[in-house]
């Protein structure tokens, strides 16, 4: 009988932690906890960060890990805020155009998944794509999505959207979720050796804002996010040039 060592299990482990978190998030949503269940939702993007990190790290990345994470986003990401969203403000819009907006969230994250395995074979892609990302990310869309709840939590029924709204804003982060818009990633970049400090002083302050202000730095996280896209389209632009002019000069 073959045996696997079981630091090759921990990446899958993670990601079903993350899986747990998705379903925990509905769970609360029915129970009108709405603080515990968006909460879930950011923990699961967290797990969902960490699972990738260490399948590479301890050279434990697999078909099986890859097709299990994917399930995984679905839930936490895709199912779970559609329907934490429904049962918080959609609900009340008179049930078809609210549960119209969470099918239309959904079904946008699944593709988006769906595409971005689909692109995780394509070899023909020069290297520099790799830190651009196509579409929005579904974790990024969850907190795109979320980020009125995030605000209620915080403000009260004050700053409540009107369901309307709502249905409208989750159909946006569907629709850029599906989108041909280049959007910033992590992966395979790198930073200038006088960026470093400030860098680590933010990722500092970010972390005790999440600490201190919990729901206040999520929304401005979010905030950030949806400010930023602009910018990693124009970047994408202003590199795609670049590279038309080199290969137009060789």
């Amino acid at each position: 009988m073959k045996e696997y060592p079981l630091s090759r299990l921990l990446p899958n482990m993670l990601t079903m932690v993350s899986f747990f978190c998705g379903l925990s998030a509905v769970r609360f949503a029915l129970q009108e906890r709405w603080e515990h269940a968006a909460l879930a939702i950011v923990i699961a993007s967290v797990f969902d960060i960490l699972d990738g990190r260490v399948a590479r790290m301890l050279g434990a990345t697999s078909k099986f890990g890859a097709e299990l994470d994917s399930l995984a986003d679905l839930t936490s990401f895709g199912v779970a805020p559609a329907l934490v969203l429904y049962l918080w403000g959609l609900s009340a819009v008179g049930g078809t155009f609210g549960w119209m907006a969470s099918m239309v969230f959904a079904a946008c994250s699944a593709l988006r998944l769906a595409r971005f395995n689909t692109m995780l074979e394509d070899l023909t892609a020069p290297k520099w794509t790799k830190g651009y990302f196509t579409g929005v990310p579904a974790p990024a869309g969850a907190g795109l999505a979320l980020l009125p709840l995030f605000l209620f939590i915080e403000y009260g029924e004050v700053v409540r959207p009107a369901p309307a709204l709502l249905a409208m804003w989750m159909i946006l982060a569907g629709a850029l979720m599906v989108s041909r818009l280049p959007t910033l990633a992590m992966k395979g970049r790198r930073v200038p050796r006088a960026l470093v400090a400030p860098i680590m002083a933010a990722v500092c302050l970010l972390v005790a804002g999440l600490f201190t202000n919990t729901w206040v730095t999520l929304s401005v996280m979010s905030a950030l996010y949806f400010v930023m896209i602009p910018v990693g389209w124009l970047s994408y632009r202003a590199r795609a040039k670049k590279e038309r002019e080199g290969l137009s000069h060789a």
